[in-house]
């Protein structure tokens, strides 16, 4: 009969093994329905265009896949089967189960055997496993703990009369108990408690400790979102109201992220190839050349490297890139969209006493993400006289750029076509296109790949309501609550799909930004992230708001359901619903903006106006209730006409002025007031992107 010590050797892989088992089954199983459902919605909703097929991000060839494969967490999960399937093969092969006392069978007879039959038994055994015989260790201790008590329990009688009562011939057996760790760590040259004192130590305490410090040091150092403390404190520092977008990107590479990136030797000479390449974007004056160039280069050399990589991609110049930079160049890419996203809070975050973010860099902050994406200069964002008077554009021509094969050429014969805007183009049906893009010569495949693209390209719409719930009108003071329906369709039906971007080498999600601000006096009111991937969480959130909205106004369960109803339908029809409370600000009539900014598309963003009328609170808490008809001013317009005598902020396009202009504008943007009036909310719709409209500004 096996020893404690061997049942606990043996126990001890069968615990090994459940413990493994444990979580790595499910775990294996979440992680591989995981990788088939993204690849299956990869594969359905990403842009088939020829660029975007021959970019290679969602055509995996077998040495992608074996390098997407050998990832860290995969060779860890693959190394733990294979622990787990030797344990199997032990625990059923080699580990021996503990039997019960069994003397007739240890003598290989019938349990019906007379006494001479077992005294033969017991002679044959013992010629075979008797120390005089055998001089084996092993036989000799299966002769003694087996055969020999075996033979005792049969022939002795108050051995046989305690095996027939208890089941052993020793008589009645005390309870054992044993644990599942191996031998050597239960006795050591008699000191078992020592190794097994150490291994609870170890186990239960140094281990969770230490993991426990790995954590804190990590989260000390980043936030949620993956991005560093450090880099959040400088764009804090560095993010100014009226920030324009050809600066908003020398705010965006002091992230600690591009800070710490290291700048070896051998960089120097591919830094200053991809210089040479780069250069005209970096907007020197030529007057000073040598001086601004010198200036450049004595920057910070991480910053210097991060700014010519980032250039390398808005100019297209990704091929240029050197070899020994090629794995700078995309640690660059890959962390852009998670870093504007936190340099968009940081824009959009309460700076003031009101509690209100500022428009101007938000809005730069998104055209530095589209570009990024789409790989299209910043500078072909603005609107030139050359443009205007040569093509006609009236919005430059980044929108044009994002799509396949076009190119400033292009874009010049479609303006003579009385083509100026991304809107006229879309406008146009199949045909017309066709002929058009042929005309300016496209072949069929090119043309067809425009198509794509367009079909794909998603068209916003915004529906904004501003309510004090259960009051008419909205009082200084009030809790005003905004609901805002923002809808997305694409002409091959989607809703949820990956934006055409063949040169952004990474698989990058759609994300749009809803801020409600005041143009004139820089503030932003309100700001919400909104993404349609998550269909779920969207029903789960505007089911949610509706009926806490409802049941805070009264409204019956037959209401409530209703709405909840229809609300979820709206979801899955491709709207998204964003609910948001503010506090009414003091009496006045307050011309605001609603904006909805794409991170991926350029040309798409829109835009309403909605007017807010803020009436003074009575002592008696009645509220008047005026209704004005018209529309909005537009934002370009009354900006130019109090320019001067009320000290608003310069116009959008105006965004490349000179730093010693934004404290000057900062200082005049607090004296801007409003006109008084009373309480009422309107909207106004408007088929103009933010983009087209700034640019007409």
């Amino acid at each position: 009969m096996a020893t404690g010590g061997e049942e606990n050797s043996g126990l001890f892989p069968i615990f090994i093994l459940a413990m493994v088992a444990l979580w790595l089954v499910p775990y294996t199983i979440h992680r591989l329905v995981n990788a088939a459902f993204k690849r299956a919605k990869a594969k359905s909703i990403h842009c088939h265009c020829t660029l975007c097929l021959r970019s290679g991000k969602f055509r995996t060839s077998m040495s992608k896949k074996i390098s997407k494969f050998s990832t860290c967490g995969n060779l860890t999960l693959i190394l733990l089967w294979i622990v787990m399937f030797v344990l199997v093969y032990y625990v059923k092969h080699i580990s021996r189960e503990v039997q019960p006392f069994e003397p007739f069978a240890i003598l290989g007879l019938e349990p019906a055997a007379s006494e001479a039959e077992i005294k033969k038994a017991y002679r044959r055994l013992s010629i075979q496993y008797h120390p005089d015989k055998n001089p084996d260790p092993e036989a000799n201790k299966y002769f003694v703990e087996y055969i020999s008590k075996a033979y005792q329990a049969l022939t002795d009688p108050i051995a046989r009369e305690n095996f027939a009562k208890y089941g052993h011939p020793d008589g009645r057996q005390g309870l054992q108990m044993g644990i599942a760790l191996p031998e050597f760590l239960l006795n050591v040259h008699g000191a078992s408690g020592g190794i097994l004192l150490l291994g609870i130590v170890g186990v239960c305490i140094l281990l969770p400790l230490m993991t426990a410090v790995i954590y804190l040091s990590r989260s000390s150092k980043y936030t949620g979102n993956n991005v560093m403390h450090q880099t959040l404190l400088s764009y804090y520092y560095f993010m100014k109201p009226s920030l324009a977008p050809s600066k908003v990107m020398d705010v965006f590479i002091k992230a600690a992220e591009y800070v710490e990136m290291p700048v070896r030797r051998s960089d120097d000479e591919p830094l200053q190839k991809l210089f040479m390449v780069v250069r005209s974007e970096l907007n020197f004056d030529p007057k000073s050349l040598k001086q601004e160039q010198a200036k450049f280069w004595k920057k910070h050399p991480a910053l210097v490297k991060a700014k010519l990589l980032l250039l390398a991609q808005l100019t297209r110049e990704s091929a240029t890139v050197p070899s020994g930079l090629q794995s700078d160049f995309k640690h660059v890419l890959q962390l852009a969209p998670r870093l504007l996203e936190e340099l968009m809070k940081m824009a959009v975050i309460a700076r003031n006493t009101e509690c209100y973010g500022w428009l101007r860099p938000a809005l730069g902050v998104m055209e530095l993400s589209q570009c990024i994406v789409q790989a299209v200069p910043l500078g072909s964002r603005k609107v030139t006289d050359r443009n205007a008077n040569a093509g006609g554009q009236t919005e430059g021509i980044a929108p044009f750029l994002q799509l396949p094969h076009f190119s400033e050429a292009v874009v010049k014969k479609l303006g003579r076509k009385k083509v100026r805007t991304l809107q006229d183009l879309r406008e146009m049906t199949c045909q017309e296109r066709m002929e058009l893009l042929t005309q300016a010569g496209f072949s069929e495949l090119e043309a067809k790949d425009v198509e794509v693209v367009l079909e794909i390209m998603p068209s916003i719409t915004i529906d904004v309501t501003c309510e004090t719930e259960g009051e008419e009108g909205i009082q200084e003071g009030d809790i005003v609550t905004l609901r805002a329906w923002i809808s997305l369709k694409r002409g091959n039906d989607l809703f949820a799909a990956l934006p055409h971007a063949p040169y952004f080498p990474f698989q990058k999600e759609e994300n749009y930004w809803l801020l409600l601000a005041d143009p004139i006096s820089n503030n932003v009111w309100v700001s919400q992230k909104i993404n349609f991937m998550d269909e779920a969480s969207a029903v789960t959130a505007a089911s949610k708001g509706i009926q806490e909205s409802l049941e805070g106004s009264g409204a019956s369960v037959k209401e409530i359901n209703a709405a909840v109803k229809d609300a979820v339908e709206r979801v899955k029809s491709g709207s998204r619903l964003v609910m948001v409370k503010f506090q009414a600000p003091a009496e006045s009539t307050y011309n605001l903006t609603a904006y909805c900014l794409s991170d991926s598309w350029i040309g798409c963003d829109k835009k309403i106006s909605v007017k807010l009328k803020v009436a003074k609170r009575s002592r008696a808490g009645t509220r008047g209730f005026v209704a004005e008809e018209g529309p909005a001013p537009e934002d370009g317009i009354e900006e130019e006409e109090n320019e001067e005598d009320e000290g608003t902020y310069d116009d959008y396009e105006s965004e490349y002025s000179e730093d010693d202009e934004e404290s000057e504008t900062e200082k005049k943007s607090k004296t801007g007031k409003h006109s008084n009036g009373k309480s009422h909310v309107e909207k106004r719709s408007s088929d103009t992107d933010s983009g087209s409209d700034t640019d007409e500004a």
